[in-house]
């Protein structure tokens, strides 16, 4: 798609906050420093990358506002706050145009129950399903094939790709964003062993999303075996995730992709957790806890921690102990000549 934006129609898309050049022709695309041409807007979000922006041949180019460098001629800067979140909102413009909101109605292929309340301002696609007493707000959008359960609740103004799962009794706030093949609510892994037989309980809790919460694509978040698995207020989960029954996790936490969260553990605010993190049950992490990629939790975390490794140390340890095991092979190596040493020396001196 071309974007054909003037600098003057860029700048205010972006919060730029001064602009310093004068682009030679309308931006048509975005890309990196190293790649982009005259007719491309690029950006330093990145301090390793700052001697490219010297080189770039980008025609518009978002600094931080205290870059020393000066534009070429036929070259335009837009000093902004924080180069990656402007060249966000320059995106964001763009995706309204790219993926423009649906208009809103049921299509006709739809299976509605007709217990269910769907808001007239609201975007039901083909072949989605919603159950009984299902409540679908003022301004959501269910793309092609999503199923909402019974009672299930869908807050204004979220957006639910296609084949996204709401199960029964489950609910979204506003704003929620659901990428494809999303299953909330399905159920908990709880088992019960008996003797011989492995018994299956029932999970009759559900799951609760605040507002502004987004989930990527085949993510899954099971139902509480009782009560609420609950997702605070602007969390972002990455796709491929697993977060397990009766968790909670509180807002604006970060989980990126492929974390797996054991039943009953729980996450404070302002919580960030690594790919493949893996976070044992009945944990409980604090405020702003961070577990590095592949970090092996299995003991709770007090707030403001890093940790990293498996099973879990903190950052620091961590580091020294990469660094010590690296040296495990002269120091092995150290160790056996010292045992040949001994036995040299025990056989000459019986």
């Amino acid at each position: 798609m071309s974007l054909d934006l003037s600098l003057s129609q860029l700048a205010p898309l972006a919060g730029a906050l001064s602009v310093e050049g004068e682009c030679a022709s309308t931006i048509q695309g975005i890309a990196s420093l190293v790649d982009a041409t005259a007719t491309d807007l690029s950006f330093l979000g990145n301090s390793k990358y700052t001697e490219e922006v010297a080189n770039t041949k980008a025609g518009v180019v978002l600094v931080p506002k205290d870059y020393a460098g000066k534009p070429r001629s036929g070259q335009a800067f837009l000093r902004v706050d924080k180069p990656s979140f402007a060249l966000a909102l320059v995106c964001s413009a763009i995706e309204s145009k790219l993926w423009p909101k649906p208009k809103s109605g049921i299509h006709a292929s739809a299976i509605v129950a007709a217990s269910a309340k769907v808001d007239a301002t609201a975007s039901v696609g083909p072949l989605c399903v919603i159950g009984e007493n299902a409540v679908i707000a003022a301004g959501a959008v269910l793309e092609s094939g999503c199923t909402i359960g019974v009672q299930a609740k869908i807050g204004a103004d979220s957006w639910l790709k296609s084949h996204v799962v709401i199960a029964d009794y489950c609910e979204l706030g506003a704003r929620c964003r659901l990428q494809s093949g999303v299953v909330i609510g399905s159920d908990g892994f709880g088992y019960e062993p008996v003797g011989e037989v492995i018994h299956r309980i029932p999970q009759i809790g559900n799951v609760i999303l605040a507002d502004d919460v987004e989930v990527g694509a085949n993510t899954t978040i099971d139902r509480a075996r009782f009560s609420h698995t609950s997702i605070g207020r602007g969390t972002k989960i990455d796709n491929l995730v697993q977060i397990a029954h009766n968790v909670r996790i509180g807002k604006q936490c970060l989980i990126t992709a492929q974390v797996g969260i054991a039943g009953s553990a729980t996450l404070g605010d302002y919580c960030v957790l690594g790919g493949q993190a893996g976070v044992a049950g009945h944990l409980t992490l604090g405020d702003r806890v961070r577990l590095g990629a592949q970090t092996g939790l299995f003991e709770d975390i007090p707030q403001d921690s890093f940790y990293n490794g498996t099973p879990a140390v903190p950052i620091g340890l961590e580091r020294r102990l990469v660094v010590l095991s690296r040296k495990l092979p002269d120091l092995f190596k150290k160790v056996d000549s010292l045992a040949a040493s001994l036995d040299a020396l025990g056989r000459t001196n019986p």
